[in-house]
């Protein structure tokens, strides 16, 4: 036997037909943000790895407000995004220190 999907059925309601749409609309835009969060801390570790401390400290910079918003909108939880910046931090002082 074969697993297969549930089919999904329309909602009846107004309401349910309503929050369906909605939930598309905030899946991609949740989907986006998280897509940027991800994309601006992997520009922050590149330049650290690369060892270019002007860029990383200009990267981390960029990074904080993006990782800040997206916490704030709760599409990570902000222990996470805190956790995160610090990492980040530790590793931009550590290349500037070592420079």
């Amino acid at each position: 036997m074969m697993a297969t999907k549930p089919v999904k059925k329309n909602p009846r309601l107004a309401s349910g037909r309503k929050r369906a749409r909605q939930n598309i609309k905030l899946n991609v835009a949740n989907t986006s943000l998280r897509s940027k969060y991800r994309t601006f801390v992997k520009n922050v570790e590149k330049a650290v790895l690369a060892g270019d401390k002007d860029k990383a400290v200009d990267a981390f910079a960029k990074a904080q407000s993006v990782i800040d918003s997206v916490a704030d909108k709760g599409i990570f939880h902000k222990n996470k995004a805190a956790r995160d910046k610090s990492r980040l931090s530790a590793k931009v002082k550590a290349l500037v220190k070592a420079a």
